[in-house]
């Protein structure tokens, strides 16, 4: 809050080089090289964007080739899966989904399968799943893509400044990315473009050369520096804060399994985030247990699509049935998350989930 607010008071455009610009622009490349710091990457591959969503956008579009094929799969975040049916809409055949398991993992044989066929332009597989926490082991996928020829772009947004990411051991050419995950400001992005990596940009926004040619458009000084102080931040307490939020989430879901009967945690257990947990509490829809419990910030699913009348497309596609999707809550945990906040959470869900079921059990 403080960057943004320091920022707030430069006037300058960070592209113009009077002196108020100049000092805008220093401002933009500490944050930079603050977010690079964080990714473990050069600064000068760090596109700044509005948001993830723009940042998956523009990685798709830059790296899919007419002709080729764009491999994902049914987990990813409608930012990917909306992009990539849009890019392959005049050829259906162009897009591969990848199967999946019950506990979210990827199918990498089917993976190894489409490689195989040479036209692959790209693989986007996020790295840690947003509604269930679920994570993907990228350098096996990155090295076997590469050996086909095909790029890696990953939707890192829920894992960036909640587990280590080594971008110089990690061989993805592409990385998008969200500061509120991390808390940074809302509205507030970026793209890692690896440097050198083989494809011609492809910018969504034209009108000017900023950011490499990449997004056009006067920056967001007070945001990127926001975005920047909170990435330095999050690289600086993170030891300490992957087994502080590991800890409180494995209290809340011990308390819910303990007390709730028929609660049930989805995803694979030993491969997740350590602050997302996804619940399915059967027969109690999730819109009741929520509207139950104002008080206690989680959602139906994804938060971008909690207001969507379908079901989780991460959970059918994972094996659950409509109703088991309807009936599960997703949790979400961060820097600002307390013991008492997991004890509250924990006691308003048991009522909660008590109440619609004795409510939905009662004679109408």
């Amino acid at each position: 809050m403080e960057a943004a607010l320091d920022a707030m008071r430069t006037v300058g455009n960070a592209s113009s080089t009077h002196g108020p610009g100049r000092d805008a622009a220093h401002r933009v490349d500490l944050a930079r090289r603050q977010i690079s710091d964080l990714l473990n990457c050069s600064p000068g591959e760090i596109v700044f964007t509005s948001g993830a969503t723009e940042a998956n956008n523009l990685a798709l579009r830059a790296a899919f080739s007419d002709g080729g094929t764009l491999v994902t799969s049914p987990l990813e975040h409608p930012a990917v899966l909306e992009t990539a049916k849009a890019l392959t809409a005049g050829s259906p055949a162009s897009l591969v989904l990848l199967s999946v398991d019950e506990d979210g993992l990827v199918d990498l044989d089917g993976l190894h399968l489409a490689l195989a066929t040479g036209s692959v332009s790209i693989v986007s597989l996020m790295a840690a799943n947003n509604e269930t926490g679920v994570l993907t082991d990228l350098g096996p996928i990155a090295k076997a893509a590469h050996e086909a020829g095909a790029l890696v772009h990953t939707d890192a947004t829920q894992m960036v400044g909640r587990l280590p990411i080594d971008l110089e051991a990690t061989d993805i050419d592409l990385l998008s990315l969200s500061a509120h995950k991390f808390g940074g400001p809302q509205g507030v992005g970026a793209l890692f473009v690896r440097r050198g990596a083989p494809f011609p940009y492809r910018p969504l926004i034209f009108g000017g050369g900023q950011e490499r040619g990449w997004r056009a458009g006067t920056l967001n000084v007070p945001g990127i520096s926001a975005a920047g102080a909170a990435a330095e931040a999050a690289r600086l307490g993170l030891a300490n804060e992957i087994g502080r939020i590991e800890q409180l989430r494995n209290a809340l879901e011990a308390t819910l399994v303990e007390q709730v009967v028929d609660c049930r945690v989805n995803g694979a257990i030993g491969q997740r985030l350590p602050g997302v947990t996804s619940i399915t509490f059967r027969g109690a829809p999730a819109d009741a247990v929520l509207a139950a419990m104002p008080d206690v910030a989680a959602s139906e699913g994804s938060a971008c699509s909690s207001g969507a009348p379908t079901p989780s497309h991460v959970l059918l596609a994972m094996g659950r049935s409509r109703e088991e999707a309807d009936a599960t809550v997703r949790f979400s945990l961060g820097y600002a998350t307390t013991t008492a906040d997991i004890e509250r959470a924990a006691a308003r869900t048991i009522q909660a989930v008590r109440h619609v079921r004795s409510a939905m059990a009662a004679p109408s």
